[in-house]
């Protein structure tokens, strides 16, 4: 609850548990470029596909003409005597399957293409995550440390 709240109805505050403490403004701003920066690399990674645009011109052409076809046909089924206008609404609605399948084959392909752009960032991630454990990790030259100092030392580096 806030102090508002607890004023407002004269509530007792003691009884209620801590706030949990927020992060520093400073890990809060690191937190804030990591992500900006996460997501330019994924923004950056997508025109770098090569031959995206032409397939969707492909494939928005194919449903428009289809959806058009559609509209002459529910047209002329409209205009025709009624034991013929069965065939035409019959053909008319394949077409309009045809614009539909061509729409969501864009959407996957998309998906598909953004859903392999964020599994490359996190094995990106996770490689640049063991390199920089690697290059954390201390190295012994001739030192005998006991575990209290190892740890102290492994501390100040991750401080660093």
């Amino acid at each position: 609850m806030n102090r508002k709240l607890e004023d407002l109805f004269n509530l007792d505050n003691s009884n209620l548990p801590e706030a949990p403490v927020l992060e520093t403004q400073v890990e809060q701003k690191e937190t804030y470029t990591e992500a900006l920066d996460n997501l330019e690399k994924i923004e950056n990674a997508l025109p770098q596909v090569r031959g995206l645009e032409t397939s969707d011109i492909e494939l928005d052409e194919l449903a428009n003409m289809a959806t058009a076809s559609y509209k002459d046909l529910m047209d002329l089924g409209m205009q025709v005597d009624s034991r013929f206008s069965s065939e035409i609404f019959g053909v008319a609605g394949n077409l309009l399957g045809h614009a539909i399948t061509a729409k969501t084959a864009k959407i996957n392909k998309k998906l598909k293409t953004i859903e392999l752009q964020l599994k490359k960032a996190t094995l990106d991630q996770k490689a640049a995550a063991k390199n920089e454990e690697i290059d954390s990790t201390p190295i012994g030259q001739g030192q005998k440390l006991d575990r209290n100092e190892l740890l102290a030392v492994l501390n100040a580096k991750n401080k660093e």
